[in-house]
Formats: structure tokens, C-alpha cells, sequence
């Protein structure tokens, strides 16, 4: 199975969609709609302080009516962020965010966030994984 660093290689985006978490929340709606994503990583400079979703939002702004255009980032952001390593493989992180139900994962390098994983992202793989090995199982079972 693939390591994470080999699925950010393939992906489309290489670069690391952040805010800072002085921001206000209506500017992180604006990129998440802008890229069509669910999550962006919090930065402040290079470090790595957080992680806002489109689950915050809902949660921490809407239902608790507050405003997207004077609420801050770091008002109502997820704090403690798990993250992965480059090495890890796909079969890790999966596991990983399926057992603390979270969607996003920062993949972090030297302290460095260089890039982040979604689920669908790891879902796709591992169906990709799956249906290679089975076509390589039924030419071995068939001899072709």
C-alpha cells in the first residue's frame, strides 16, 4: 500500500490551503467554496496551531448563532489536530481517522505541514489498491 507522501505526489493541489487563525471565519468560507474543500489547516507562519472544517462552522458558528464575519478562526477551530507522518502508510491513516472519526488529516514533515489527506482521498486509494490486487489475483488464477 501506498505512504501518504506518495498520495500527496499525486495529487492535483501540491500546495497547502491555510488561514491564519486572527481571520475571520467568513474569510475561511470564501477559500473553502473557492477550492471546493472541507477543511483548511490553521497556521500561524509555519506552525500548525489548528485545523477549521466545514463541521466547525456548523457546530461552533451557525448553531450557535454567532457571526462568520466578526468570529475568528481561532474562536471556534478544532485545537487539538492529529496529524500523520509522510511515512505513514494509507492502511495507517485510514485507521487512524476512522477510530477518531475526523475527515482531515495534515501531514506533517520536520514540523512542517506539507500537505493534507481527506478521507475520500484515502478512500480512493484504497479501492484503487483493491482492484489492482484483484485483477493480479485472477490473471494468477487463470495463468495470464
Amino acid at each position: 500500500m501506498k505512504t501518504l507522501q506518495q498520495l500527496l505526489d499525486s495529487k492535483k493541489y501540491k500546495e497547502v490551503i491555510s488561514i491564519a487563525p486572527h481571520r475571520p471565519v467568513f474569510d475561511a468560507l470564501v477559500v473553502l467554496a473557492e477550492y471546493k474543500i472541507g477543511a483548511l489547516v490553521v497556521l500561524e507562519g509555519e506552525k500548525l496551531v489548528g485545523i477549521f472544517s466545514e463541521r466547525d462552522y456548523a457546530r461552533e458558528v451557525v448553531l450557535k448563532g454567532k457571526s462568520s464575519k466578526v468570529t475568528q478562526i481561532s474562536d471556534v477551530m478544532t485545537h487539538k489536530v492529529l496529524s500523520a507522518n509522510p511515512d505513514d502508510t494509507v492502511e495507517q491513516a485510514m485507521s487512524l481517522m476512522s477510530e477518531k472519526r475526523i475527515r482531515h488529516l495534515p501531514i506533517v514533515e520536520n514540523g512542517k505541514v506539507i500537505g493534507v489527506l481527506s478521507i475520500g482521498d484515502l478512500v480512493k486509494e484504497t479501492i484503487t489498491y483493491q482492484q489492482n490486487l484483484i485483477k493480479q489475483l485472477e490473471s494468477y488464477i487463470t495463468g495470464n
